[in-house]
């Protein structure tokens, strides 16, 4: 663990092996502002204009990775996050504590761990309740990546008509979702959203991945990010475990918990593992993700 100043911050802490560094910052979050191979490019989107920025009441995006809690509602999603977090070494990475909520009474913490030789790291995210009463809510990961990339989000195993008389997949679509909108790809086994900066009308989905993973290819760059599924449990917004969302600014990969109801003084988690890799051919068909997305997930 190495304190830096980053991005008009004074107190960041970086993370690192001899492959990849990630960055958080300690001023406001919890956030992780950049996840990248070392000496070159940011993965992740920063929000110039929020950079550097603390306190104050107005909500700020930042750019980077945040925990937030789902279903989305304008004053408890958005409660701002701009007040310094406090940082406790791990054996492998750091734990970020945000001071609790006021609004909400709800507390935000992540973890990271950095594995030793390889580019992947794994994020804990926690949401505590301190209230005096049970609180329902989602634990909601968002990540927000550099434009000019693409997504890829896998749909559940295929099969014929035969044998398989009930939907097998939830696709949540918002009221500004246009299918039409030439940034999407509809496959047979995937859905791609590319990020394009001349367009700057926003896209959504929902699903439900039973498989895990979503994934961002940029520059040579792929990116997969890895979650767990219950199929018993209760997801927010129609029962997504995962969404992709994209402006003419960035396009971010989401996951999420279950929806559960949290008594006083517990917690829940949600975990992902991140991986980075290089010299990857764009995986934007169906056959290229077989054979340079499937072979890399991490077992």
């Amino acid at each position: 663990m190495e304190k830096i100043a980053y991005g008009g911050w004074a107190n960041c802490v970086r993370l690192a092996n001899d492959t990849i560094e990630v960055i958080v910052t300690l001023d406001v979050g919890p956030r992780i502002m950049r996840f990248g191979f070392i000496g070159q490019d940011n993965e992740l989107k920063e929000i110039d204009q929020d950079l550097g920025q603390t306190g104050s009441h107005v909500h700020r995006f930042y750019g980077g990775h945040r925990l937030w809690h789902a279903p989305e509602e304008p004053v408890r999603t958005y409660w701002p996050d701009n007040a310094p977090v406090n940082v406790s070494p791990l054996p492998d990475g750091v734990r970020l504590t945000q001071p609790v909520e006021a609004a909400t009474g709800l507390q935000k913490e992540i973890d990271l761990h950095l594995a030793p030789a390889a580019a992947r790291v794994t994020v804990i995210h926690r949401l505590k309740n301190t209230n005096l009463w049970s609180v329902e809510f989602a634990p909601w990961a968002l990540t927000m990546f550099a434009p000019g990339g693409i997504a890829i989000l896998p749909l559940p195993p295929r099969g014929s008509h035969v044998g398989n008389l009930q939907p097998t997949a939830v696709l949540a679509l918002w009221a500004y979702t246009d299918l039409s909108d030439p940034r999407w790809t509809w496959g047979q086994k995937y859905i791609w959203l590319k990020q394009d900066p001349a367009r700057s009308t926003p896209q959504k989905i929902g699903a439900s991945l039973p498989d895990g993973w979503l994934a961002y290819a940029r520059s040579n760059h792929l990116f997969i990010k890895q979650f767990a599924y219950d199929a018993a449990a209760v997801y927010p917004d129609r029962g997504c475990n995962a969404e992709v969302f994209t402006n003419g600014e960035m396009l971010e990969l989401e996951t999420l918990g279950p929806l559960v109801r949290v008594e006083p003084g517990r917690a829940v988690t949600h975990s992902e593992v991140w991986q980075l890799f290089d010299d990857v051919p764009l995986p934007a068909t169906e056959a290229a993700v077989e054979r340079h997305v499937l072979p890399r997930l991490w077992r």
